[in-house]
């Protein structure tokens, strides 16, 4: 009974749910791989969000009265929208699909970390993971790897994740991108 507690259980009636699952489960997967999580973008996202909330906030809360404060408004939506349009421009242009993004592993001769990303489009049972350099430019990044699967291979009938299958494939996957290539002269 208590594996049940600790299973995790998608709707397989709902795309969101079982897309969050396998992304939750991948990022538990190749943090355990010894790859440290970079919360470099998600602290940026939370900050611009937060400059947005101050906005609107002075604009709601300013002491003047509305033709008073017209000009002061005009500012506020201004810079809201500016600020908003940042935040959509960071998410589509840096993340993507982007679920995690690591540093290097503690010892690494790679100066790099990883860029994890997935897909499942809706109405398909297909599930693409794709690992690459979080820095594509950089001399030490390696060619993404990348697969596509039917999410049927990793959940049973009643929903729940068989995690050991999953495990093993993208564990895999990130010992693919992880290996040495081989140089020649």
């Amino acid at each position: 009974m208590a594996a049940d507690k600790n299973s995790k259980k998608a709707n397989l009636l709902e795309h969101h749910s079982i897309k969050h699952i396998l992304d939750e489960s991948v990022a538990e997967i190749v943090k355990s791989k010894g790859y440290p999580e970079d919360l470099r973008m998600s602290n940026i996202r939370l900050l611009i969000g937060a400059i947005i909330i101050i906005i609107a906030l002075f604009a709601q809360f300013y002491i003047k009265k509305f033709p008073d404060n017209r000009n002061f408004l005009l500012g506020c939506i201004g810079l809201y929208i500016v600020f908003n349009g940042m935040l959509q421009l960071t998410i589509y242009l840096k993340e993507k699909n982007a679920i995690l993004f690591t540093y290097p592993p503690n010892g690494s001769f790679n100066t790099t970390g990883l860029v994890v990303t997935s897909k499942l489009p809706r109405f398909s049972d297909m599930y693409t993971l794709i690992i690459g350099s979080a820095d594509p430019q950089s001399i030490a990044s390696k060619p993404p790897v990348e697969f596509t699967k039917t999410v049927t291979r990793w959940f049973t009938k009643e929903g729940v994740l068989v995690e050991g299958l999953f495990w093993n494939d993208v564990e895999a996957l990130v010992n693919e991108y992880a290996k040495e290539t081989k140089k020649t002269k």
